[in-house]
């Protein structure tokens, strides 16, 4: 090999090793990009069937299975047949997830629509006794009645209890904006 032959040979192994680093670089930043495009709601949707624990407003905590996820909401079991309804809006920690993600804006229309207060409507349908947590630390029990635009009717009566007439002790009309979780027996 020439003397020029070593020169052009250094110079293209540094053009090589400049390009590389540029490219590398462009990754790194794509990925700082796209990693800033994932919501809370993408990376749960990829822990369906794993279990988390959720720490919400009000010192409450929920340990469970992670069935479904909305655009503002998480389903878990508990275990021992009973579900929490959770409020994203409220959610000040989750610990357990794994480092993937959905794509974001890769949910479809319909599950881009299912929000807590229409979550809130299928339990109003099911009719099943539930405890409801609220943002200032208390929990209160009964029966939905009835979702409006931004509260939902609770017909108070005791856990456990069916919803009669004789049993209901108030009924009350929570903001939505104050729901932590609502939880029932399966």
């Amino acid at each position: 090999m020439t003397r020029w032959d070593g020169l052009f040979a250094d110079l293209e192994a540094q053009a090589v090793a400049i390009e590389a680093a540029e490219r590398a670089g462009e990754v790194e930043e794509r990925i700082r990009i796209e990693s800033g495009a994932v919501r809370l709601v993408d990376r749960l949707r990829s822990a369906v069937g794993g279990r988390i624990r959720v720490r919400c407003q009000a010192g409450t905590s929920v340990d469970g299975t992670v069935r479904r996820s909305g655009s503002d909401w998480l389903l878990l079991d508990e275990g021992t047949g009973r579900e929490a309804l959770v409020s994203l809006r409220t959610v000040v920690e989750v610990a357990g997830l794994g480092r993937s993600a959905a794509v974001p804006g890769s949910e479809t229309v319909v599950e881009s629509r299912l929000t807590f207060r229409i979550a809130l409507r299928g339990l109003v349908r099911d009719r099943s006794t539930v405890q409801v947590r609220l943002t200032d630390g208390r929990t209160v029990a009964g029966t939905l009645d009835r979702v409006g635009a931004d509260f939902v009717e609770l017909a108070e009566h005791p856990a456990g209890e069916l919803r009669r007439a004789v049993e209901v002790r108030d009924l009350l009309l929570l903001p939505i904006q104050a729901v932590v979780l609502v939880r029932r027996q399966l």
